[in-house]
């Protein structure tokens, strides 16, 4: 007896020191203070010319202008865009992405990558640290012993282990300066559906690329996060190369080193919302609307703004943040707001329409952890062009989703609201 009650006090205190500690993370990383709520007045339309005006200030986004050349959706399209885009450089490339692991992709970009180098071309690559875990050293050494210069954005380090949580979500690469493709998907075998998730076909996803002078901001900003992991940059005038034209108003938004009293992302979607008359479509595979989000959009749907949310149902890579994610949608059904859940695959399209004017697309999601903690990567633009594809990316893949119903949505199994309500408790986190 004695043994047992000792193994009881025992694992209870382990149990008790566990939840201090996670309490204690929490507690530093803000996660209990109170949240400013965005509520902005008299926002211009997206056709006013003062519109990008007031989301480049409110989002600390970049002016510039580009043209979006080419648009592809699911993997194989995608993979075979940046293959063919690096076997095109002569001088430079560029790259950054969150998200590697080991298999077929990502030998094909190694095996593109060597080649380029070897022959010259000057190579660096910022990969998250935490994203790309899962590669093998041998893997880096490949690139390493041909010239390709990585490094890792923000490694474990134990006097700030708290600003782990930190992350790059972008997925940028640029070819000498003068292309740029931006988009959501990885290098992995995932986006083929080869995952962890027992998928039946590609992720949902796509990708975009850009000439003029865009391409000019996209590479300071790779430059910004290269000082950070590196201590220097060479801006060396081959890497830019800005080209006034009369091609279309972009925005570029950074979502740099977010916090909760500035996030840029939240606000250029906010002040999104609050400008649309007829329409509002966010597609996001981790669709976790704080409560100021939630405000914002019921109020446009009481305005008489349509409403489709794009999101991913129970083929979610990530299972414990769809049954948190679940926990949000009452207040929004009630509001009649229309919730997709796409049953193919995995969804993992990040885009925001506004009427049928105005899109934001790239790296980030409707969701905590996109809002307040990584750095992001998003173009907003009214290019005609654009707009339609985002559009048609919509319709598509809101043709193969099944719309959620709030009578079968009150129907769910007690232990996905149980684990979701847990979930949904490190909310700020997700």
């Amino acid at each position: 007896m004695t043994t047992i009650y000792t193994v009881i006090c025992w694992s209870g205190g382990v149990i008790l020191v566990a939840i201090a500690v996670i309490l204690f993370i929490l507690y530093f990383r803000g996660t209990f203070r109170d949240r400013i709520e965005y509520k902005l007045t008299n926002v211009p339309h997206p056709q006013d010319p003062r519109f990008a005006l007031a989301v480049a200030t409110l989002s600390n986004s970049v002016f510039t202008t580009g043209r979006n050349i080419d648009y592809w959706i699911e993997a194989d399209d995608i993979y075979a865009a940046r293959i063919e885009a690096i076997k095109r450089a002569e001088s430079s490339i560029h790259f950054e992405t969150f998200f590697m692991t080991p298999g077929r992709r990502a030998n094909e970009f190694a095996e593109a990558i060597c080649d380029r180098a070897l022959a010259g071309v000057k190579v660096q690559m910022i990969v998250d640290h935490h994203g790309s875990k899962k590669l093998s050293k041998r893997y880096w050494q490949r690139l390493k012993n041909v010239g390709v210069d990585i490094r890792f954005f923000n490694s474990f380090n134990w006097r700030a282990p708290i600003d782990y949580f930190a992350r790059t979500h972008r997925k940028l690469l640029l070819i000498d300066g003068k292309l740029a493709l931006i988009g959501g998907a990885g290098i992995s075998d995932f986006w083929d559906g080869i995952d962890n998730i027992d998928d039946t076909g590609a992720w949902y996803d796509f990708e975009m690329s850009f000439e003029g002078e865009i391409v000019a901001a996209l590479q300071g900003m790779f430059m910004q996060h290269w000082t950070y992991v590196h201590g220097k940059a060479d801006l060396c005038l081959n890497i830019f190369h800005p080209q006034p034209t009369d091609d279309p108003q972009m925005l570029v938004t950074a979502g740099d080193d977010p916090s909760y009293r500035s996030s840029s992302v939240k606000a250029l979607f906010l002040t999104s919302i609050y400008a649309a008359k007829e329409r509002i479509w966010i597609s996001s595979p981790y669709f976790l609307p704080d409560e100021n989000s939630r405000k914002a959009l019921i109020r446009a749907k009481n305005r008489g703004v349509e409403i489709k949310i794009l999101t991913n149902g129970s083929q979610c890579d990530k299972k414990f943040v769809y049954y948190a994610s679940c926990e949000l949608y009452r207040d929004l059904l009630v509001a009649e707001i229309e919730i997709n859940e796409y049953q193919p695959s995995m969804m993992h399209a990040k885009a925001l329409l506004i009427d049928d004017c105005w899109i934001s697309t790239g790296s980030a999601n409707f969701d905590p952890r996109s809002f307040f903690h990584n750095d992001e990567l998003d173009i907003s633009t009214a290019q005609p062009e654009l707009v339609k594809n985002i559009e048609n990316l919509f319709v598509r893949g809101l043709s193969q989703c099944k719309q959620v119903n709030i009578a079968a949505w009150r129907k769910r199994a007690v232990w996905k609201r149980v684990l979701g309500q847990i979930v949904l408790f490190f909310q700020s986190q997700l």
